[in-house]
């Protein structure tokens, strides 16, 4: 048999590969790159802004006292600017007086909204062998917010000035003459008694302050009084003080609510119970901000009186740990607080505590609001008497336990 010669091809299997998954293909990525690039710009955009990182980053909360000064921190573009610096504030809100006298023991920081009861609390730490650093962000002085018929019938009388006019002829600041004000509620008088029959209350003219025992816009306006009623000066003695506020008692009306509740019954309908009450100049202005960016016009119904003889009262931030020590630089020093704050009212300082630039005009023209005066311009600057005797008045003028 002849031998087979052909050749017989091997069978070759060839392995293939699975396919490559849907999310892996080539054509998918290249589609997928622009939107990448997108959300790669935009995190970056939210990450200079501050805001999306939160989360990735360690929050600290700082622990607060706080008096009027409340609504800084109670200010949503406050809250959102101390986040950006990774820190968020709680606080406990009382009267000032209530903050310099109750335990600071865990606390991060104690606000009081001026010097005096700022005064207590350096006293207590200096007491406890502690020392710190005193921040005073900004300033805002004492005033009386009253009504329009009410200044008229003042300036009526003789007892008040405008200190702005305007093309509508409507002042929103009054210059009041104290010591004529002061001598019409010793004499009892009645608003209806007032010359010039401007208004036909048969109510007691009086100036209504919060509770005398808390609050330091209260015992600052006692202070006023009595330095009036003293000839532009202050007790020297116990003796003297304890006359002097046996004397100004009378003139005193104590309505008893805290500083916040005071002046947001001034802003209702029903305010006018209270024609003259005891405010901070910033919580007339950032009212009629808001008042202006609601309807485009002012409340001219609702003015300020400034007390012919008055003096700075500088809200005091005293820190009592290293991060409330890091927000009381914040509030002094970062230009985006710094400018909260004029919107909200405030008169900006230095770190030196001296009055800042123009900003605080700035603003106030950019909401068609007048630039009320320096209080330089306005009349006398008066003194506190000394904190042991301050502490004393007060006590004997609001009954305090």
């Amino acid at each position: 048999m002849a031998a087979d010669t052909s050749t017989q091809a091997e069978v070759q299997l060839a392995v293939r590969r699975p396919p490559a998954g849907f999310w892996l293909r080539p054509r998918f990525l290249w589609s997928f790159v622009p939107f990448v690039l997108v959300f790669a710009v935009g995190l970056g955009v939210l990450a200079r802004d501050g805001d999306v990182l939160l989360p990735f980053e360690r929050l600290a909360v700082v622990e607060g006292k706080i008096a009027s000064k409340a609504d800084f921190f109670e200010d949503a573009e406050v809250q959102r600017i101390l986040l950006r610096h990774h820190l968020r504030v709680h606080f406990t809100q009382g009267g000032s007086r209530d903050l310099a006298n109750t335990p600071l023991d865990g606390f991060d920081f104690v606000f009081p909204s001026g010097q005096p009861a700022g005064d207590l609390v350096l006293s207590r730490l200096k007491d406890q062998g502690r020392s710190t650093t005193v921040y005073k962000p900004f300033t805002s002085p004492i005033v009386l917010g009253s009504y329009r018929e009410y200044a008229e019938a003042l300036r009526a009388a003789g007892l008040a000035t405008p200190l702005d006019g305007d093309a509508d002829g409507e002042p929103l600041y009054y210059r009041l003459q104290l010591d004529g004000f002061l001598a019409a509620i010793e004499s009892r008088k009645r608003w209806s008694e007032l010359a010039g029959g401007k208004v036909a209350s048969s109510n007691r003219i009086t100036a209504w302050s919060p509770d005398i025992c808390r609050s330091n816009s209260a015992g600052t306006y006692m202070a006023l009084v009595a330095f009036v009623r003293n000839k532009n000066d202050v007790p020297q003695s116990e003796a003297e003080a304890e006359r002097l506020a046996n004397e100004i008692k009378p003139l005193v009306g104590v309505f008893g609510l805290p500083q916040s509740d005071l002046f947001n019954s001034y802003v209702t309908p029903e305010g006018k119970g209270q024609p003259i009450v005891v405010v901070y100049e910033h919580q007339f202005l950032a009212y009629q901000a808001q008042y202006h960016a609601r309807t485009q016009t002012l409340d001219r119904d609702r003015v300020l009186l400034y007390p012919s003889v008055n003096f700075r009262t500088d809200p005091v931030y005293i820190p009592l740990s290293p991060v409330g020590e890091r927000l009381g630089r914040l509030i002094t020093t970062d230009p985006e607080l710094r400018r909260r704050a004029v919107a909200l009212g405030f008169r900006t300082l230095t770190p030196d505590a001296e009055p800042a630039g123009p900003e605080f005009a700035d603003y106030l023209r950019g909401q068609s609001i007048p630039v009320p005066a320096f209080l330089t311009d306005v009349g006398t600057t008066a003194q506190l008497p000394r904190l042991d005797l301050l502490e004393k008045m007060i006590g004997i003028t609001g009954n305090c336990s």
